[in-house]
């Protein structure tokens, strides 16, 4: 007796049994998986970004040969350290966990750009800032119209401004694509 029938029965009720209770639990706002995942992978992304971005700023505040470039990393450290922390506030209410550490290829970033000085250290540092700076414009946006949580959209939205004008500023210093 062939059992292959049987066991593709058994799945198909197994899986029948279960979908009611998926759709109900998405058709009653209940958050999916897949929609807290998202919201967790934001935060992950996020704060990453945000020690980068406070790490990156304290180089150029003290090599940065403009006043331009320097004053602008004092702002990202200003700026994002204060986002971390609300966002770790936030994280750790929801019990999420925000990025511990620099990603390892910020490591690697900080390094590459730490050997560099003068006006060499400023147009590649104004490069790194406005591609940072894009991404996480994309990274908020899509969190402040897609996201799950409340919260989160609501600290998203919030942050948007703030890093928009980061990449015009980026944008104006030397090697920036605005810039000289």
């Amino acid at each position: 007796m062939n059992r292959m029938p049987h066991r593709i029965l058994a799945t198909a009720l197994a899986a029948a049994a279960v979908l009611p209770a998926v759709t109900l639990a998405q058709a009653s706002g209940a958050p999916s998986k897949v929609a807290a995942s998202a919201d967790t992978a934001f935060v992950r992304k996020a704060s990453a970004g945000g020690l980068a971005e406070v790490a990156l700023g304290q180089l150029a505040a003290s090599q940065g040969s403009s006043a331009g470039t320097k004053a602008f990393g004092e702002r990202m450290v200003k700026d994002h350290t204060a986002a971390n922390e609300e966002l770790k506030g936030i994280a750790s209410s929801k019990n999420m966990t925000v990025s511990p550490a620099l990603m390892a290829r910020d490591k690697e970033t900080a390094a590459k750009l730490g050997k560099k000085s003068g006006a060499e250290f400023d147009k590649a540092y104004a490069k790194m800032m406005v591609a940072d700076h894009e991404e996480d414009v994309v990274l908020f946006t899509k969190e402040a119209n897609e996201g799950k949580d409340p919260e989160l959209k609501a600290f998203a939205a919030k942050t948007l401004p703030t890093l928009k004008e980061h990449l015009d500023m980026a944008k104006k210093l030397p090697g920036g694509s605005g810039g000289m």
